[in-house]
């Protein structure tokens, strides 16, 4: 994972951009439009990121992951 897909969760886990709305459902804000945001799980995101994720990084054996992923690790691990 890099290290700016990492700053931009930590930015908007400490900007209150990740909201709880249920045991495995967040709302978490776009880091790069302000209006918009995404529906989140622990695995899955609706984000561009995401969705083209395997289409630049296919064949490598990576699982899929955007900075809304890593910012619900995050807001967990700081919330238990």
């Amino acid at each position: 994972m890099s290290a700016n897909t990492i700053r931009k969760a930590k930015k908007l886990v400490e900007s209150g951009g990740v909201v709880k709305i249920d045991d495995d459902l967040f709302q978490i804000k776009s880091s790069s439009d302000p209006t918009k945001s995404y529906f989140v799980t622990s695995d899955t995101c609706e984000c561009p990121g995401f969705k083209n994720f395997y289409k630049f990084h296919h064949g490598k054996g990576l699982k899929a992951n955007c900075s809304h992923l890593e910012a619900i690790r995050i807001f967990k691990k700081e919330n238990q």
